[in-house]
C-alpha cells in the first residue's frame, strides 16, 4: 500500500473532482424526485380514478427494477429511439426515476398516517380537498416523512456510484483511474472515498435529526 503516492495533492484533486460531480448529480436528482415523488404519492392518495391506478402501477415496476438496469436503460436504450443524453443527464433521469417511486411510497404512507378526523373537521369548516392537503395533511405528513425521506436520500447519494458503469466521472470512476495507475494505490484510495462518502452522508444524517427535533 502506498498512501503517500495516493495521497498526493493532484490525486485529491482529482477525488474532489468527482466529488463534486457525485454532489452534483445528487443534488439535482434530489430536487426532482421529491417534486415528483410527492406529487405521485398525492395522486396515489387521493385515489384519483385511473390515474391512481396507472401511477400505482409504474411505481410498483420501477420499485421491483434494479437502478443498475434504469441506468442502462437511459443511456443505451433511449437513443435507439432518438432520445440522446450526456452521461450526467442520463445518470440524473435514471436516478429521479428510480427515487421518484421510492419515494412516492415514502409520502403515500405518510399522508395515510394522518388521522382521518382532522380530514373531516377541515373539510367541514368549509376547506376544500386541496386546501385540506396544503394546510393540513401535507404539513404534518411532511413532519413525519423527515427520516426516511432523507435516508432514501442519502441512498440515492451512494447510488451514484453506479453510474461509474457508464463511465460518468464522478467520485468512483475518478477512484478507478487513480488505482489504474499504481496497484498500491487501491486500499488508500478506497478508504479516502469511503470517508468522503461518510462525511456527506453523516452530516445529511444529523440534519435529519435537527429536522426530526424542530417539529416535535
Amino acid at each position: 500500500m502506498d498512501f503517500a503516492g495516493a495521497y498526493a495533492p493532484s490525486h485529491l484533486k482529482f477525488l474532489l473532482q468527482g466529488l463534486w460531480v457525485t454532489l452534483e448529480v445528487a443534488l439535482v436528482s434530489i430536487v426532482l424526485s421529491f417534486i415528483i415523488g410527492t406529487l405521485i404519492g398525492i395522486i396515489r392518495y387521493w385515489k384519483i380514478p385511473v390515474l391512481s391506478q396507472v401511477t400505482g402501477f409504474m411505481v410498483e415496476t420501477i420499485r421491483n427494477l434494479p437502478l443498475l438496469l434504469i441506468i442502462f436503460f437511459t443511456y443505451f436504450a433511449l437513443p435507439e429511439v432518438g432520445i440522446k443524453m450526456s452521461k450526467m443527464n442520463a445518470a440524473i433521469v435514471a436516478l429521479v426515476i428510480f427515487e421518484s417511486a421510492m419515494l412516492a411510497e415514502i409520502v403515500r404512507s405518510g399522508l395515510n398516517s394522518i388521522d382521518k378526523g382532522q380530514i373531516e373537521a377541515a373539510r367541514s369548516s368549509g376547506l376544500s380537498a386541496a386546501q385540506t392537503m396544503r394546510f393540513v395533511i401535507l404539513p404534518q405528513g411532511l413532519r413525519r416523512m423527515v427520516p426516511p425521506i432523507v435516508s432514501q436520500f442519502i441512498s440515492l447519494l451512494k447510488d451514484t456510484s453506479l453510474a461509474v458503469v457508464i463511465a460518468l466521472p464522478e467520485l468512483m470512476n475518478h477512484a478507478q483511474i487513480i488505482n489504474g495507475r499504481n496497484v498500491n494505490y487501491v486500499i488508500p484510495t478506497f478508504i479516502m472515498i469511503a470517508l468522503m462518502y461518510f462525511v456527506v452522508n453523516y452530516a445529511l444524517s444529523i440534519l435529519s435529526k435537527k429536522l426530526e427535533n424542530k417539529h416535535v
